[in-house]
């Protein structure tokens, strides 16, 4: 174990400092509010950014996670949950699965949540990882007789009650693929404890493409990957707020994304909403022992690996609400170019809405199937969770596909939004891009530009990059699926009725 560094001397704040920076947030305007201020550092073009809430290209991010406090507000049936921790309505993407139909409900949300924002909303990483390490710390106690357990629920309690956003530090950098983290050249590859003193521990490393990682009030850092005995170390487990001292982030770019510096709504596509991924280096950070859930319990890495990809990749399900969103866009623009009543562009739809359902029922029965976990909580059936997410990685390219089909080429070759407002060029454009005499040229433009910020824009991002990769690459879904597909029993069966004599 490394010393701590001077750098790790800067802030050791109690956990109950760290919680005193939060407001309590209860509405979206309370969350905008609750970015500002923050003092952090965050990497833009080169360029340290002043007030990243602020920031044009950032602020669409911001803008979808605050769709999720409106949501609970205008619908809180869906939206919310009656927490038994603090006795009261939560927010659900804070509410721990106490059956099946919670679950449900989850999906239910997470799809209603894309439909609204055609994007990456950015907290599912954070519900999944407060669901998994509900169990995974009532497991460790149960082994060593730590008191990780309560440590969460106290966490959790306080999340509750102040309605704050969580994001999840999963990923790490790995650099050779073929050592462990013990065996890497730079130690700093995985996240790792890097010091400890009397009140907690000092964390170094980095976490890679952090969904919405700068949005959030606090991060979750934990492992990537099973882990050995040699590395003790990395295997961490802590809550870490977005503005602690020692942590810089580097934000990541999208095709597209200057568009929203450009001024106007329609090159955009979609102006109001968008996704983002940051790096986030981590430089001594320190954790309180209040808020380290995980610490050197390597053996339990692998399982908390394979529960949060049971949960998460069932929450893949709100790519559904963005293929909601691709289909209306494509019938639209059939509609606006007068062939919506054409049997192959109608077939077209029906086969982007056969795609798209096929993964909301796999991912739906999922949470139908899910079992109960010791510490009281329910998890996704991990096959069809499995299933679900191997879906998302091929479908909604088949869905983009078809919408640009049913768009035509004008899709990626349309001229701009200030052509449009140029006297002379405009005159042609709204003349010659029209369709529909009925339909404002204005119109076509605009939907043609949310197929191509969908299928790729800065929204292909979340529709279709993080549908391929996000939850780990296809290969890793295939193999839960091996793991899990019991083909001894298959196998028994039709030799049965083969009439193959063996074995009850």
């Amino acid at each position: 174990m490394n010393a701590v560094s001077p750098l790790a001397s800067r802030r050791h704040d109690s956990a109950t400092e760290r919680w005193s920076r939060m407001p309590v947030i209860r509405t979206g305007d309370d969350y905008i509010s609750s970015l500002k201020g923050r003092g952090t550092r965050l990497f833009l073009f080169g360029e340290l950014i002043d007030e990243p809430a602020d920031h044009p290209m950032i602020r669409p991010s911001i803008n979808a996670l605050r769709a999720t406090y409106d949501l609970a507000i205008d619908d809180p049936e869906l939206a919310t949950a009656h927490s038994p921790l603090i006795d009261a309505p939560v927010n659900r993407v804070l509410h721990m699965p106490e059956s099946p139909q919670d679950l449900v409900m989850k999906n239910r949300m997470q799809r209603r949540l894309g439909q609204l924002t055609g994007t990456c909303f950015q907290r599912c990483t954070g519900l999944d990882t407060l669901s998994v390490l509900h169990s995974i710390t009532w497991d460790i106690d149960e082994k060593h007789g730590t008191g990780y357990h309560q440590r969460y629920l106290a966490f959790l309690k306080e999340a509750q009650r102040r309605n704050v956003l969580i994001a999840a530090g999963m990923t790490d950098p790995k650099g050779d693929r073929s050592k462990r983290p013990f065996e890497q050249s730079d130690q700093d590859m995985f996240l790792h404890v890097s010091g400890r003193n009397d009140d907690g521990i000092f964390v170094r490393g980095v976490k890679a493409h952090m969904t919405g990682g700068w949005n959030q009030h606090w991060i979750c850092v934990m492992p990537t990957m099973n882990l050995s005995e040699h590395d003790r170390d990395y295997a961490v487990v802590g809550m870490i707020p977005g503005d602690a001292e020692g942590i810089t982030y580097i934000y990541g770019r999208q095709s597209s994304d200057t568009r929203s510096m450009e001024g106007g709504s329609i090159d955009q596509g979609n102006a109001e909403y968008g996704g983002q991924e940051v790096w986030v280096y981590f430089d001594d950070v320190f954790i309180p022992h209040e808020h380290v859930l995980m610490d050197g319990e390597y053996e339990f890495a692998q399982d908390m690996v394979a529960r949060f990809t049971a949960y998460h990749r069932a929450s893949y399900v709100c790519k559904t609400g963005l293929g909601d969103v691709m289909t209306g866009a494509a019938a639209t623009i059939a509609d606006y170019n007068g062939v919506d009543k054409v049997s192959h562009i109608k077939d077209k739809l029906v086969e982007m809405v056969h795609l798209n359902e096929t993964i909301f029922s796999s991912g739906i029965a999922s949470s139908h199937e899910a079992k109960p976990l010791a510490s009281g909580i329910y998890m996704n059936d991990a096959m069809l969770s499995n299933v679900c997410k191997h879906n998302v990685t091929r479908f909604p390219y088949e869905i983009a596909r078809l919408a640009q089909d049913l768009a035509g080429g004008i899709v990626a070759t349309m001229p701009s939004e200030k052509d449009l407002d140029n006297e002379e060029a405009g005159a042609i454009i709204r003349r010659f891009l029209k369709g529909r005499d009925d339909i404002p040229t204005e119109d076509r433009m605009r939907i043609l530009r949310l197929i191509e910020n969908m299928t790729l824009g800065r929204n292909a991002v979340g529709y279709l990059t993080e549908s391929m990769h996000g939850a780990g690459s296809p290969q890793a879904q295939r193999i839960q699926i091996l793991r899990g597909m019991d083909v001894e029993t298959k196998k028994w069966h039709a030799r049965k009725l083969a009439g193959i004599k063996q074995e009850a």
